[in-house]
């Protein structure tokens, strides 16, 4: 079968992945594509799922679907966020075996590696020592997701693949003041403190931590790839998507302040925490595979930000 004529079903289409995969998925000539808002599926709901793969009977489907938040929120709601992650996976995963789906790709998240791993991250230091407690239940949850796809593929024959990005960025971002990870809260941050002609701007932290940021239409397009070249043999228990390199937070505060054009001081608040000091994913796997990034931090930084400009209304 043509792989272009697959019907493929992304669930979760809304968000940063999602939304590339789907950019990705017409770039590259796909035109049967399932899409559906939470007001037309919920993913909670397990009949809702059944009866959407009965109907519909995807080839392929990208699981980007997941509820997210940042530290408050994964501390305060810790019941939400494992059992309706839980919940969102169980049905999709379980409704794609009995309905004969092709290929599933789960996606993970870079909290499922040991908050003291070793750097660079390999893929087998997965449990290899305690999580970090504020999103422990986030990342049990996926944790499981890949144990219950990697199960299929051991009882069953499946082809379900699991890969795990480092930290993403890119169009269709969060931006929200409070909530938003650190690329797109310091665009919002900057971009305010030059509008509203303020002559500093605050960065937590002491700027030395380092982390690797990928650009989210890489992490399609390396989806695809893997899709689309690879069985779940050759992927292993899941695969890191990522630069392979990271940067300290001072270095990307400064060309976030380029981006922007802000001309004012940056100062550093050392009294707020740095968190973990680097965050950098082995990537010599899925690179030995064929696939490599191809968008730089500077370049898709002045995506990220254009996609601010032209979306603020809709983005407050």
């Amino acid at each position: 079968m043509d792989k272009l004529k697959n019907t493929i079903f992304i669930a979760g289409h809304k968000g940063l992945v999602g939304s590339a995969l789907h950019r990705v998925a017409e770039k590259n000539g796909y035109s049967d594509i399932l899409i559906r808002d939470r007001t037309q599926l919920n993913l909670l709901d397990p009949i809702e799922v059944e009866n959407f793969f009965a109907q519909h009977k995807p080839n392929w489907v990208f699981l980007a679907a997941a509820k997210v938040g940042g530290i408050y929120a994964n501390s305060t709601y810790p019941v939400d966020f494992i059992l309706d992650n839980l919940k969102i996976q169980n049905n999709i995963i379980e409704s794609s075996f009995r309905h004969g789906v092709d290929k599933l790709l789960f996606l993970g998240s870079s909290c499922i590696f040991p908050r003291e791993a070793p750097q660079p991250i390999k893929e087998e230091y997965l449990l290899t020592s305690s999580l970090e407690k504020t999103n422990e239940p986030y990342a049990i949850a996926k944790i499981a997701g890949i144990k219950l796809c990697n199960a299929f593929n051991r009882q069953y024959g499946t082809d379900y693949l699991c890969v795990m990005p480092s930290n993403l960025y890119g169009i269709n971002d969060n931006f929200h003041p409070e909530n938003a990870h650190v690329i797109p809260m310091l665009l919002r941050r900057f971009h305010e403190a030059k509008q509203n002609g303020h002559s500093t701007v605050t960065v937590w932290g002491t700027g030395t931590p380092k982390r690797e940021f990928l650009f989210s239409d890489d992490l399609a397009e390396a989806c695809f790839f893997l899709m689309e070249n690879c069985s779940a043999d050759q992927v292993g228990e899941f695969i890191n998507i990522g630069t392979g390199k990271d940067i300290p937070i001072s270095e990307l505060v400064e060309h976030i302040r380029n981006t922007v054009g802000f001309q004012g001081k940056i100062v550093y608040d050392t009294n707020k925490p740095d968190g973990t000091m680097r965050k950098c994913m082995d990537v010599s796997r899925i690179n030995g595979l064929g696939w490599r990034h191809h968008t730089e931090l500077k370049d898709g930084l002045r995506v990220a930000y254009n996609d601010f400009l032209n979306n603020q209304n809709v983005r407050k």
